[in-house]
């Protein structure tokens, strides 16, 4: 049986993927920063990935359950409010930073040598708007968060050749959480959900197909995306016809 690590995990993307992973038969542990509510047969650790010793922690923590980790997820993340950058509160700069970057950076670092020194193991790490080049006003922090995580992953994977580890990137598109749809004003957020609604996917679509393709595994250096550019063109294509609300009630 497959073990699988999820950081963030308590809620959105992070949340699905717990569930989704143990749907798929994987022994799945996973942290937040609060941890309420524990799926049966997982594992759940209160845990903050910019802490290294709070990151060996839920190493440890999942080794003595299940024996080992096969797979870890950095997923935790987290955005700033839509705003030009210099009317951003130096302080909500430097935690989107902190958590994105250096958290996922620092976290990595202890993944990767645990799992070369336990002989084995992938590590995934979350792509997300800017990881691609894309840019959009407002998200100039969170946006250069992932840009740099994806240069970081990929310099991580040469740093790995001719290891048994391996290191990929994991790009869930356009997923309806709270990360997605925060802070618009009633008028902004009429505009967005027009294309919300033609590019987006709700957690529980995205999260088990995200999940089989983790499982199933990739080359060093690969990555697994969701919202391929043809599949983000056919749906522009195809929105005349495709009546969606991701956002209606039930």
């Amino acid at each position: 049986m497959t073990v699988v690590v999820v950081t963030g995990g308590t809620r959105g993307i992070g949340q699905g993927l717990v569930r989704a992973f143990a749907a798929q038969g994987a022994s799945v542990a996973f942290c937040g920063r609060t941890v309420a509510e524990v799926p049966e047969g997982t594992l759940g650790v209160t845990a903050d990935v910019t802490n290294r010793a709070d990151v060996r922690k839920l190493w440890d923590a999942t080794v003595d359950r299940f024996g080992r980790v096969d797979i870890w997820v950095n997923n935790a993340g987290m955005s700033t409010g839509r705003a030009p950058l210099w009317q951003l509160p130096p302080d909500e700069i430097d935690q989107v930073v902190y958590l994105n970057l250096r958290g996922t950076l620092h976290a990595s670092a202890v993944v990767l040598d645990a799992m070369l020194t336990q002989g084995h193991g992938a590590l995934w790490n979350m792509e997300g708007l800017g990881s691609n080049g894309q840019i959009v006003p407002g998200l100039t922090a969170y946006g250069a968060t992932k840009r740099a995580l994806t240069y970081a992953t990929l310099a991580m994977a040469k740093e790995l050749k001719d290891t048994p580890v391996k290191v990929a990137l994991l790009s869930p598109g356009m997923v309806v959480t709270d990360l997605l749809t925060h802070d618009y004003d009633p008028a902004e957020f009429a505009k967005a959900k027009k294309i919300f609604n033609i590019l987006a996917d709700r957690v529980e679509t995205v999260t088990p197909w995200l999940a089989a393709r983790v499982l199933a595994g990739t080359r060093n250096g690969g990555r697994v995306a969701w919202l391929t550019g043809p599949k983000a063109a056919y749906r522009f294509a195809t929105a005349g016809f495709r009546k969606r609300d991701l956002f209606a009630e039930g």
